[in-house]
């Protein structure tokens, strides 16, 4: 799914980061729990090198814990990572997060000695609320809404170690188009951004196969549906979702199943698992070059009939 919401704040942050990067000692990334991939920067793998990486699977306690703890041992097999699950209601957690930077960079860890550090995170993941309690006081702008901070802000945290706020930012292409559907189901983008009846059939193909029973026990159905329509339509009827004529109101039956996935009525969720994400991008890898192969062939017909075209005479 295409996301159209690419504000030029997040274009002119992208290129502030990569300005600032040389300065950075650690980068921290905040991703959401419930799609620790399809909510990462894939710009930060690409430019951070082997600089260490503090990665935070915030609202944890919104995902499944099963699924995290399996996230978190695969994040920590990759060189250089340290991967913690969190939710921005527990402090306790994001308090360690200085003396963790200062273990990831001991040859740093000096009197007179700077450590930088850059926050990142997509937008509505938590990481300005985590970013005050670093600080202990409100310094960052917080907000439900997406795309709240809107500015770079170097800010101390304490003796030694200054830690730079970036805005939240997505990234113009999405290769997985799968992640752009899940990142509008947790409302990382702006609800105005997609539709909610193809969100809501994504996440409830999802459902059916990763939590049957869960849906049979929060919906009430005696047996479970074999299609995300047939699923959709069923949750419509029970909530009283009925047009005139007996014909379900689909939109309405969709909100509310994207309702209640965000607000943890259907309890912890996670939407994607490292070998489902493996899978998927050999996937969509394959088609990008078909694509890239297809384009390439009609340039050189092009090239070909430009060639063989007989010229006017004068």
């Amino acid at each position: 799914m295409a996301i159209n919401w690419f504000p030029g704040h997040m274009h002119k942050a992208q290129k502030e980061i990569k300005e600032i990067l040389p300065q950075i000692d650690v980068v921290i990334e905040v991703c959401d729990a419930r799609l620790p991939f399809s909510s990462e920067n894939p710009m930060i793998t690409e430019i951070r090198g082997d600089k260490p990486l503090i990665k935070i699977l915030n609202k944890s306690d919104l995902a499944d814990p099963e699924k995290t703890k399996h996230w978190l041992d695969y994040l920590e097999s990759q060189q250089n990572v340290k991967a913690i699950a969190m939710t921005t209601e527990n402090s306790s957690v994001a308090k360690t997060i200085p003396s963790l930077i200062k273990k990831l960079v001991p040859n740093k860890d000096e009197a007179g000695k700077q450590i930088n550090v850059v926050i990142m995170g997509i937008p509505n993941v938590g990481k300005s609320t985590l970013l005050n309690t670093l600080v202990g006081k409100a310094k960052a702008k917080v907000g439900n809404e997406p795309a709240v901070t809107k500015g770079q802000q170097r800010i101390r945290l304490e003796e030694g170690l200054y830690l730079y706020d970036t805005p939240g930012m997505l990234w113009p292409k999405i290769v997985n188009e799968n992640s752009g559907y899940r990142l509008a189901i947790t409302s990382a983008v702006k609800d105005t951004a997609f539709d909610h009846d193809d969100i809501a059939c994504f996440a409830g193909e999802y459902l059916l196969q990763a939590y049957p029973k869960r849906l049979k026990e929060r919906y009430k159905l005696a047996d479970l549906p074999h299609t995300e329509v047939e699923l959709i339509e069923a949750i419509g009827r029970i909530r009283g979702c009925v047009k005139s004529g007996g014909r379900v109101d689909f939109h309405k039956a969709s909100a509310i199943l994207i309702n209640e996935i965000r607000d943890k009525t259907l309890g912890g969720l996670t939407f994607e698992m490292p070998e489902m994400v493996e899978q998927e991008n050999h996937h969509f890898a394959k088609i990008q070059e078909n694509k890239i192969a297809e384009r390439e062939a009609k340039k050189q017909a092009r090239g070909r009939g430009r060639k063989n075209k007989p010229k006017k005479g004068r």
